[in-house]
């Protein structure tokens, strides 16, 4: 390695090592040095203490990276924090009386902080800000968010989840392919959506494939999710042991390939069931 290649490594490890040690270790420490991003929340109060925590923490990360992204992050964890405020301005303490009149300063104050960041993010084109913005009335964002359909932006389960709850009502082929490609994205180890293997249950339901949606709530069961139970689907989908053996066994191997990220559409299909073997 020569001198000049040397002087750069050693610059970008110290910047490393540097911005490692910046990072406040505790909630107090961080306020101490940002002031500007605790001075609004009712600190020093039980109530709301994890909200609160996550909201400034996050507030943190906005303050060295201003994306819209995670200022979507500060949005969501805003609105956690109001709504545990709401229900802790209601608590009458039996000592330090001007507590309440501080957290009902800290819901105003999140108010504020939800107004500003919807006004902030009103512009923005990234698809999952887009999908929120149509949830809260806003029709324009919606065709935006349908015109990048097919883009790389868009190849992620939770985007995929939202197309196909937007396709749900008028193209259940469709519904089903986007829920499928959903599973397809996830790497391994990643947390699966319930509402995924929900939705795919719920749609072979109703379109009278038993099989299916007896398949897709056994995998649910699989993953650990309280999609159903093995007694309600024994007793929903009656079939012959044989059969119900056999599918279980499609479905452990389905939540396998899910969770180890290489999960295919088409390992979904009910396969037939072995032939019997003949007596010799």
């Amino acid at each position: 390695m020569n001198r000049t290649a040397l002087y750069i490594t050693t610059i970008l490890a110290t910047a490393t090592l540097t911005g490692c040690f910046d990072r406040p270790r505790t909630t107090e420490s961080l306020c101490e040095k940002h002031p500007e991003i605790c001075q609004d929340t009712n600190l020093r109060d039980s109530q709301c203490r994890l909200p609160r925590t996550h909201l400034i923490w996050q507030r943190y990360d906005v303050l060295n990276t201003p994306s819209d992204l995670e200022k979507f992050k500060e949005l969501k964890l805003t609105y956690d924090y109001q709504e545990c405020l709401e229900y802790a301005a209601l608590i009458e303490p039996r000592e330090e009386k001007e507590r309440k009149s501080r957290r009902t300063q800290a819901l105003i104050n999140a108010y504020t902080a939800i107004e500003r960041l919807l006004q902030e993010l009103s512009d923005s084109t990234e698809p999952e800000i887009l999908y929120f913005r149509w949830g809260q009335g806003d029709h324009k964002a919606l065709d935006q968010f349908l015109s990048k359909e097919g883009l790389p932006e868009m190849e992620t389960p939770e985007i995929q989840f939202a197309l196909a709850s937007i396709y749900s009502a008028k193209d259940q082929d469709k519904t089903i392919r986007l829920l499928n490609h959903a599973l397809e994205l996830y790497s391994p180890d990643q947390p699966i959506k319930q509402e995924i293997i929900q939705s795919l249950a719920t749609h072979a339901h109703q379109r009278g494939q038993s099989q299916q949606a007896f398949l897709w709530g056994r995998v649910g069961i699989e993953l650990g999710m309280a999609v159903s139970s093995t007694e309600k689907l024994n007793a929903f989908y009656p079939m012959d042991d044989a059969l119900r053996m056999h599918l279980e066994k499609q479905a452990v191997e389905i939540a396998k390939a899910i969770k180890q990220g290489r999960y295919r559409e088409d390992m979904s299909i009910p396969a037939p069931l072995p032939e019997p073997e003949l007596a010799s």
